[in-house]
């Protein structure tokens, strides 16, 4: 039997489905650089100021755009817009027609299983209020190829 992911359109997810797909990473809530000339988009650890990052949830999340008006709102329409979004995040890779990964909750059955696999930011991040901002580019990320 097929999970409703595999069922149906990204577009013809009711809200609860929809919102069930974010795995908790926290990934999305991490500062960005883009770099002027290249374009390439550069993680950093700095996290916005209204993500935990001990447990990768947002502490404002259904008010969270009042807090931080440039948040990121994403559906199914507007995934396109976001060529940032990380290669692990399930809207990104439902919309690319691939499936989800054995670490992601809905497959795994359990919810701590993206911070077990070492994927969240979980204990990683530091958030945007306990540092400069003229610091941010420090704390770039370089994965691992």
């Amino acid at each position: 039997m097929k999970n409703f992911w595999q069922n149906k359109a990204l577009t013809e997810l009711t809200t609860e489905e929809w919102e069930s797909l974010c795995d908790g990473c926290g990934l999305c809530c991490l500062h960005k650089l883009e770099d002027d000339e290249t374009g390439d988009v550069f993680y950093t650890r700095v996290a916005c100021k209204l993500l935990d990052t001990e447990l990768c949830h947002c502490k404002q999340y259904e008010t969270r755009t009042q807090h931080v008006p440039d948040c990121l709102t994403l559906t199914a329409n507007t995934i396109a817009d976001y060529p940032w979004l990380p290669e692990s995040c399930t809207y990104r890779l439902l919309f690319e027609n691939r499936q989800l990964p054995v670490w992601h909750p809905l497959v795994s059955k359990n919810s701590a299983s993206v911070h077990s696999a070492g994927i969240s930011v979980a204990g990683k991040a530091v958030s945007e209020a306990d540092i400069h901002p003229d610091d941010i580019e420090s704390f770039i990320l370089h994965f691992e190829e």
